[in-house]
């Protein structure tokens, strides 16, 4: 999957584990199960002979490349104008803040998710926080990055259904986007890594898809 990206454009080439390595493998086994059908809650689980960080590992880096794509579709819509702030209605601002900006603030919804995009992208790249090779010791620090990485992900599903909803009907990705959100749901909840009242703000969406 091909993606260009510049300061205008967020959407960006498809991060792939290599071909030959386990983590390939078990990205493969991962998406096999997803799509053979099987309830959601059923498919996110940890198999019991697999590692949990590695099971981690592979579903942020497949949700990253999922919300990426989805973004993509509304990006022409999502603009400084029309998204002045990164929101998720008038009650949930997000602000952002890195190693580089350390005090949160106040961005364009566009500049939010590129930001986003870029420093997950770096966090995914660093084979000390994510390593390539199944069996590697992953980092103290891996799980609240990954945490923080998904946390900031739900926010784009939270931007993109309450802002972009019509866009989304529009171009007929609806039932594309609700099955990523539902897989996205059920794979965070089973493990704990975003906090609860994130969920907030999409609650009776998540009512009505999951439950």
């Amino acid at each position: 999957m091909a993606g260009v990206f510049s300061k205008q454009r967020t959407f960006r080439p498809k991060k792939k584990w290599e071909k030959g390595t386990l983590k390939y493998d078990l990205h493969k086994k991962a998406k096999a199960t997803l799509n053979a059908g099987l309830d959601l809650k059923q498919a996110v689980s940890l198999p019991e002979e697999e590692e949990f960080n590695d099971w981690i590992a592979v579903h942020v880096v497949d949700f990253f490349n999922r919300v990426n794509v989805i973004y993509g579709t509304v990006q022409d819509f999502c603009t400084e104008e029309s998204c002045p702030l990164m929101s998720g209605g008038p009650k949930f601002e997000y602000y952002w803040a890195d190693e580089v900006q350390k005090k949160p603030q106040a961005v364009s919804a566009p500049t939010y998710v590129r930001n986003l995009m870029t420093w997950t992208e770096k966090q995914i790249a660093n084979v000390e926080l994510f390593p390539a090779q199944v069996g590697t010791p992953f980092p103290k620090n891996f799980v609240p990055t990954c945490k923080k990485i998904l946390t900031r992900l739900y926010r784009v599903f939270v931007h993109v259904y309450i802002h972009h909803f019509d866009n989304l009907t529009r171009i007929g990705a609806e039932a594309h986007v609700n099955a990523c959100y539902k897989h996205f749901y059920y794979f965070v909840r089973e493990f704990s890594l975003v906090d609860s009242k994130e969920f907030e703000p999409l609650a009776g969406l998540t009512i009505r898809l999951c439950r």
